[in-house]
């Protein structure tokens, strides 16, 4: 009866101590985006719109939209492959196709085999992967961010251990890029700093800098021994062309630096649940890119093992075929040209109810977002009066506007602006 007492005695404090193990956790933070949604589910009014959360591309009646390069694509694929596990650093034949995307068919790095190169999970994936490399190697180094950026940004950089600094880009009275500011922190910044460049359709502002624009910060990094790490999570998406939208990435080549790009086909292929993407590292030459794969590898290994296959497949099967690759780059221009056409008739339905506002800026703006310039009351009044639904930032996923909801967005927003 007393060691019975006893260990009745032992089991309670122990499942006491146990209970106490996540007692203190509190729930995270709500995402505000993903509040915006729930709203909106939660809204009975059948003129609701979303133009918030929409980061997946929509068709003009709102639907989601598979390619048909992707569809042929999965049917040549479909019980051809083995579903064995991938290298840890992924397809050969995906990474190969992705490299001559990023870098050119005819790049001297890709022959002289200077690129480190491995498959990862989409674009945050890939920038998860360069964080936790810079963090290794070059732990006392900071990451430059424009001011503004993707949000995960903060979180990938932050999670790694990396401290992270700003510089200025996105000037809000002219809604458009604080180029002088922009050249002043990075010339201030200290000598071989990294920074986080958005290739094209920066997010969320849409804000680009212009091909001289971009030749100056170029020549400005060379001076400051700088390294650029580019974003690059819309090539083709965002002008429908995939070589303009490289275009920064090939002037900083031809400007010899070494250079980093993350590479995603959530929105140039709509892959969005299949996470594929790649990460890359221009290297001073071969011997330099097997060391530097090597240890991407090493880092990849307890985060994932490995990546997975069938989007790997797919994307190799598209760009390696020259008649899929020629299908797939007339649909991405279509998509490209869905979203450019939806600024078009948001700007020219605005300035027609006579809006006192310029408006010209939604037009500058490139890519899946719009930064509206509106304020987060006036936000607050297309919600409650109207029923559109936005981040609070006024930020407008373009992709969740067509052409029978964007002349009453329009008048929604004329509305709540024509005081300003």
């Amino acid at each position: 009866m007393a060691i019975r007492n006893l260990l009745n005695r032992s089991f309670v404090a122990g499942a006491r101590f146990m209970s106490s193990w996540f007692r203190n956790i509190e729930p995270a933070p709500k995402d505000p985006i993903l509040g915006v949604a729930e709203a909106f589910l939660a809204d009975q009014s059948p003129y609701k719109v979303n133009v918030g959360v929409k980061c997946a591309y929509h068709n003009d009646k709102g639907k989601p939209v598979v390619l048909e390069c992707v569809r042929e694509a999965e049917r040549r694929i479909a019980g051809n492959q083995f579903m064995e596990y991938l290298p840890i650093g992924g397809s050969i034949h995906m990474i190969e196709e992705s490299l001559k995307l990023a870098y050119g068919d005819d790049s001297e790095f890709i022959k002289d085999k200077r690129i480190a190169a491995v498959q990862a999970l989409s674009g945050t994936g890939a920038c998860r992967l360069f964080a936790a490399f810079q963090q290794r190697f070059h732990p006392k180094t900071q990451i430059y961010m424009p001011v503004l950026t993707w949000a995960n940004h903060h979180n990938i950089w932050r999670d790694a251990g990396v401290p992270i600094k700003t510089f200025r880009y996105y000037h809000p009275e002219s809604k458009g890029l604080d180029f002088p500011g922009l050249m002043v922190d990075i010339k201030n910044a200290p000598d071989g700093s990294f920074f986080l460049l958005h290739a094209c359709a920066h997010n969320p502002t849409g804000v680009d800098p212009s091909e001289e624009q971009w030749r100056e910060i170029s020549s400005q990094f060379k001076a400051k021994g700088h390294f650029p790490l580019f974003d690059m999570a819309y090539q083709g998406f965002a002008s429908g062309d995939p070589e303009r939208d490289a275009k920064a990435i090939r002037i900083f080549l031809n400007d010899s630096h070494l250079i980093g790009v993350a590479q995603s086909y959530a929105k140039n292929m709509g892959l969005y649940g299949q996470r594929v993407g790649c990460l890359s590292l221009l290297c001073e030459n071969e011997k330099q890119a097997v060391a530097v794969k090597s240890q991407l590898q090493l880092i990849a290994r307890p985060m994932y093992s490995n990546p997975p296959l069938h989007g790997a497949l797919v994307i190799s099967t598209v760009l390696g075929d020259p008649e899929l690759k020629k299908l797939w780059l007339k649909e991405v221009k279509v998509m490209a040209d869905r979203i450019i056409g939806m600024r078009t008739a948001l700007r020219e339905n605005l300035e027609n109810l006579g809006s006192p506002l310029p408006w010209n800026h939604i037009t500058n703006q490139i890519g899946m977002f719009c930064y509206s310039g509106m304020t987060p009351e006036q936000v607050d009044r297309l919600t409650n009066e109207f029923h559109i639904y936005m981040t609070r930032s006024g930020r407008i996923s373009m992709a969740g506007l067509n052409t029978s909801n964007v002349g009453y967005v329009a008048n929604a927003i004329n509305e709540v602006t024509k005081s300003a």
